[in-house]
């Protein structure tokens, strides 16, 4: 276990407790960011013709921070198959062959599958969920005339 420092012990702040509890205010800027900012603002149409322009000389770094921006990665997107309809727990089947069938034919990645079978099974607790209720309440409206 590390020694505890002299300046914490100082200080009366306890392990795990911040000594700044209400810390940056939201919405705040790092000075370093501001000043940066104020260097480039004004120069920021030559700085992207400089970059432009490198990129267009075939330099790596420029062509990866231009596509950085103008392209960055998807994290995610609408996933273009379609999926039969599901009313009841008995439709699941047919609903994940028709994921497995859109990974097989390239349609969606895996992630993408994984996803929408956790839709599924989201889909499944909650029509199983209604399910139990609608018994419970009529096993009990039986029970009492």
């Amino acid at each position: 276990m590390p020694p505890e420092t002299t300046a914490g012990k100082q200080r009366g702040f306890q392990p795990g407790q911040s000594g700044n509890p209400k810390g940056r205010p939201k919405g705040s800027r790092h000075r370093i960011t501001l000043l940066a900012e104020q260097m480039v603002d004004g120069a920021a149409p030559e700085i992207v013709g400089k970059v432009i322009e490198f990129a267009k000389q075939g330099d790596p770094s420029s062509c990866k921070l231009l596509l950085d921006r103008i392209l960055p990665i998807r994290k995610d997107r609408p996933t273009p198959f379609a999926l039969p309809p599901i009313d009841t727990v008995q439709d699941l089947p047919k609903a994940y062959a028709a994921i497995t069938e859109a990974v097989a034919e390239g349609e969606i990645t895996l992630a993408e599958a994984a996803e929408a079978s956790r839709l599924l099974e989201n889909y499944a607790r909650a029509v199983e969920i209604t399910d139990l209720a609608a018994r419970i309440e009529a096993l009990e409206a039986r029970r009492d005339p």
